[in-house]
């Protein structure tokens, strides 16, 4: 097998099963399932597999066809290729028999492992209790997992830098925002991003948010809507990486502003994301960070904790393998070093649009650093 990029290391469950006195871990999956991804560094495919953990040895049980690729990718000990034609729990309790794991022992899963998988298992005689081990591991990043992260994001700030030259470059005719000799939309905009991620070679993954006037009011607006002048333009760009990790920036412009609502909530949002960014640190609870950009934003005027109109949603979440992962902010738990999370206050009035800034930072013993920047600024400029 090749040497293993990420460092992956499987210590934190050798604790979890001496903590639990329990025989094994299990999880079943497939390419959708992140917790797996971060197991096995398997990419695929969409069909259900196995990863088995006891005694130390970490076994990866692949669909047929994929035993090239899970040779390569998988950092475990074995990749077993025995009862291909079998549901992937079956698959997992045949390696726990072929390793002595006696009937009656514990075997730890994840709280979401499927059903039929939890079945299997049961069925051959093995004790099911459920850990959230991986769910804790995973908020903590590694020095390489860090290094995947801050490529990601320098790529999403790339697409970012494109969408801004464009609305630079975009000229006002009576009510409309056109550029290269056509009316500007969000889908064009969202096309000059998502070029320069593929060239980059990360995917857009669906998830490059653009909206305008009122859709920039909508947090997760992919749909068709003309740029009007004055109106803020909101780009969120959260692109997946090669080995799986997520980016994510958020800026929000406006062409031909005229200096009102948009320019204020621009004003209250950067001031609220300073304010979380000073509070971000080792120990501090997450949801101090989140009350921190709150104040920011009441001080100035805006609803907070409202459905619809002000800052309607939290301060930010983890991001990793998936784009929404823990920790919450707010939430209960400390923030710990090595935690990757997003800050990125909005203020939102369907009528008149939507402003957020967000970026992603790593936190420290002292305090935080960013993984990737991007210049400030409402109105577009040419950089």
């Amino acid at each position: 097998m090749d040497p293993d990029p990420l460092g992956t290391d499987y210590e934190f469950l050798a604790a979890e099963l001496r903590r639990r006195n329990a025989a094994a871990f299990v999880h079943v999956g497939d390419r959708f399932d992140d917790d797996l991804r971060y197991l096995t560094r398997f990419s695929g495919p969409d069909r259900g597999y196995a990863f088995v953990f006891r005694r130390g040895t970490a076994t990866l049980c692949p669909p047929a066809l994929f035993d090239e690729q899970a040779g390569r990718e998988f950092p475990g000990d074995a990749v077993e290729t025995d009862r291909q034609g079998d549901p992937a729990g079956l698959r997992a309790a045949g390696v726990l028999d072929d390793a002595g794991v006696d009937a009656g022992e514990t075997v730890l899963v994840p709280r979401h492992v499927p059903h039929d998988a939890a079945v299997y298992l049961e069925q051959a005689g093995y004790d099911i209790e459920s850990t959230d081990a991986v769910a804790r591991d995973r908020r903590v990043k590694t020095d390489p997992e860090l290094d995947r992260l801050r490529r990601v994001q320098g790529t999403a700030a790339g697409g970012m830098a494109r969408a801004e030259r464009v609305l630079y470059e975009a000229a006002v005719d009576g009510d409309e925002v056109v550029w290269s000799g056509a009316p500007l939309t969000t889908e064009r905009l969202r096309r000059e991003v998502n070029r320069v991620l593929a060239a980059h070679g990360v995917r857009d993954a669906g998830n490059t948010v653009v909206g305008c006037g009122p859709t920039a009011a909508d947090l997760h607006f992919t749909g068709h809507d003309a740029i009007r002048p004055g109106e803020t333009v909101l780009l969120d760009v959260s692109p997946r990486g090669p080995d799986g990790y997520y980016g994510d920036l958020t800026r929000t412009f406006a062409v031909d502003p005229d200096g009102g609502w948009e320019r204020r909530a621009y004003v209250a949002v950067e001031a609220a994301r300073n304010a979380a960014l000073t509070e971000l640190e080792h120990g501090v609870s997450a949801a101090t960070v989140h009350e921190e950009a709150a104040a920011e934003l009441a001080a100035y005027g805006f609803r907070v904790d409202d459905a619809e109109v002000g800052f309607t949603h939290s301060t930010g979440h983890g991001v990793g393998l998936s784009l929404h992962e823990g920790p919450s902010l707010p939430g209960d738990e400390e923030l710990e070093t090595g935690t990757v999370v997003t800050i990125e206050p909005g203020v939102y009035d369907p009528e008149r649009g939507g402003v957020r800034l967000e970026d992603l930072a790593v936190v420290t013993d002292r305090g935080y650093r960013l993984l990737g920047e991007y210049p400030f600024g409402l109105v577009p400029r040419e950089r």
